[in-house]
């Protein structure tokens, strides 16, 4: 992906591992939106503690960038409990993860981000670990193979994925807790980017931080990129205070259009559009004619634009609505008739 198209990205950047951290809410009153979520969760984790007991194991799920990682990080600060933090690819053989799960201290959080991704066999050895705190370990080949029977300390497991559909039914069974992240609204966005700015000593008047949540993408990382990204312009063009006007500015040379697309959200539906009639049209086709990796297309841009309505993902391919012909300034009049029902 070109490196002008990260920055509405929810995947976390590597130079953002530290900046991120002093931004992160550390308790779930300080967690802003998903307000069902948070509800809950105080719930369960009040009900555990008055219980002694480890919290249930928790499955996070959601597109990248809606806060996974921080509400692992205060589910543990919330139960006073350690966390251990890892993720599905890092765990590549069953010492692996056996290393990691017979150091923990009883009551300890384990969070595995992108646990989708964990390896067969890595996974089978996890359903005892987390069903009966149990370790079953196989030493050796044929014959002279033994197992090793360990007992674990009472731990909870925090996943996180953005493919839910890609757990198997074994493991997404086992645990007690799923949660769905969801896009945020612009006033939650807001409220998250206030804070953000006091966090960082960014200065702004009012209604100065309401464009940045507004094409947000409704996904707190990328207000906070963008966030920073403004205040560079403030401080530079500016008198380091966000305005309306100097957000604007700022936003349009960033090239983030009022919907929140960058060059490839609307390249794509361009595309869509102007050479496939509004499609439906096949993900492969689509990704060729762009020039773009089907799963970033999948993963990345499609979550948002079907989301807020721009298309349509139908059994025959993706098709545009009129939401995103609208949006282009462009008129559905050329769409051949018999498609018609696919957009209206």
């Amino acid at each position: 992906m070109p490196r002008d198209e990260l920055l509405l990205t929810g995947e976390k950047l590597e130079f953002e591992r530290g900046v991120e951290d002093p931004l992160r809410p550390k308790t779930l009153d300080e967690f802003v939106g998903q307000q069902g979520v948070r509800d809950n969760l105080s719930v369960f984790v009040r009900a555990a503690r008055q219980r002694g007991q480890s919290l249930d194991h928790v499955l996070i799920y959601g597109p990248p960038g809606l806060g996974k990682t921080a509400l692992a990080h205060v589910l543990a600060r919330e139960m006073e409990a350690p966390i251990r933090v890892t993720s599905g690819p890092v765990l590549e053989r069953p010492g692996d993860l056996a290393a990691i799960v017979t150091n923990l201290e009883p009551g300890a959080v384990l969070f595995i981000d992108e646990i989708h991704r964990l390896n067969a066999t890595v996974e089978e050895i996890l359903y005892p670990a987390m069903e009966d705190f149990k370790l079953d370990l196989i030493i050796g080949q044929g014959p002279s193979a033994r197992t090793f029977n360990i007992d674990l300390p009472r731990f909870t497991l925090i996943g996180a994925t953005t493919r839910a559909g890609l757990l198997g039914a074994p493991l997404r069974d086992r645990f007690g807790v799923i949660v769905h992240l969801s896009y945020y609204p612009p006033e939650d966005l807001l409220k998250i980017v206030k804070r953000s700015a006091g966090i960082l000593g960014v200065g702004s008047t009012p209604g100065g931080l309401d464009e940045l949540a507004r094409r947000s993408r409704g996904t707190p990382r990328v207000a906070n990129r963008l966030l920073r990204r403004v205040r560079d312009y403030a401080e530079v063009e500016g008198d380091g205070s966000i305005t309306p006007a100097l957000a604007d500015h700022a936003l349009e040379r960033l090239g983030v259009d009022r919907a929140g697309f960058d060059r490839m959200d609307r390249a794509l539906l361009e595309t869509l559009i102007e050479k496939y009639a509004g499609g439906p049209v096949g993900l492969e086709t689509l990704a060729a004619s762009i020039g773009e990796d089907k799963g970033t297309i999948e993963d990345i841009y499609e979550p948002y634009l079907i989301q807020e309505g721009f298309l349509d993902r139908t059994p025959r391919g993706r098709v545009a609505t009129l939401r995103a012909y609208e949006h282009l300034g462009l008129k559905p009049g050329a769409v051949d008739p018999r498609r018609q029902r696919d957009l209206f």
